[in-house]
């Protein structure tokens, strides 16, 4: 059997085949002259399963640009907060990034002074295997990217908990020092960055200096299993 249509209803799929068709390319016009960042980060799960707490990592993202002025990506929760179940502040977890961020060096949540127009930068911390996060960025544009990181509990013979023959124990749980991470990306698309490991921080040895020997750590290196930049365009919107 034939169905027929009637030249007013012919009229009517095609008018909302042109306007859907409308629709999508506006959405792609919108974005096609736009840059984003793609933060990619695969965390090793064996590790954080048999540090003492078996908590996720503690991290921080930031961008520094060509005039040396820095501004926040992404924190996790607990070091952007100061929420340490009962303790007020732990600066030793992130030191680097604490010293930053408290000497007013990088811009404050909702501050006019940073250079990313991002609504929030704190999230709870990932506790899946991978984790992506996406900021816009202007095109033809070059940025430092640093990242952070501290897995609490992760003791080996050179951190310990507890030290008997110096009588000192690590209040915080740090574990391992965090370490640092860098590196340089133009925001051409489809340009790739893996960061590498630029240092170590830690308190009170040192706040706005990064320590560039990784004496004493062994497995720390290894909590990220690999972190990814990309250049890419935002996804396509229509309402946002």
């Amino acid at each position: 059997m034939r169905i027929k249509f009637s030249d007013r209803w012919l009229k009517i799929v095609l008018g909302g085949l042109v306007f859907i068709t409308i629709l999508i390319a506006f959405a792609y016009i919108r974005v096609w002259d736009k840059t984003e960042l793609e933060f990619r980060f695969q965390i090793n799960q064996e590790l954080i399963q048999v540090s003492m707490y078996g908590e996720p990592p503690t991290f921080a993202i930031w961008l520094e640009n060509g005039k040396g002025d820095l501004d926040n990506v992404y924190i996790t929760h607990r070091a952007f907060a100061g929420d340490w179940e009962g303790k007020p502040q732990v600066p030793v977890a992130l030191p680097y990034w604490f010293y930053l961020n408290e000497s007013g060096k990088l811009s404050k949540e909702n501050s006019s002074s940073g250079f990313l127009d991002i609504d929030a930068v704190s999230g709870a911390t990932p506790r899946d295997e991978f984790f992506v996060i996406r900021v816009r960025v202007p095109p033809d544009s070059t940025y430092m990217c640093w990242i952070e990181m501290n897995l609490s509990g992760d003791y080996n013979e050179f951190y310990k908990e507890t030290d008997p023959v110096n009588m000192t124990s690590d209040e915080f749980g740090n574990g391992q020092p965090a370490l640092v991470y860098f590196g340089k990306i133009e925001t051409l698309i489809g340009q790739i960055l893996e960061p590498e490991i630029f240092g170590m921080s830690i308190l009170p040895d040192t706040t706005e200096n990064i320590i560039r020997s990784l004496v004493g750590i062994t497995t720390a290196d290894d909590v990220f299993s690999s972190i990814e930049v990309e250049v890419v365009r935002p996804k396509p919107y229509i309402i946002k």
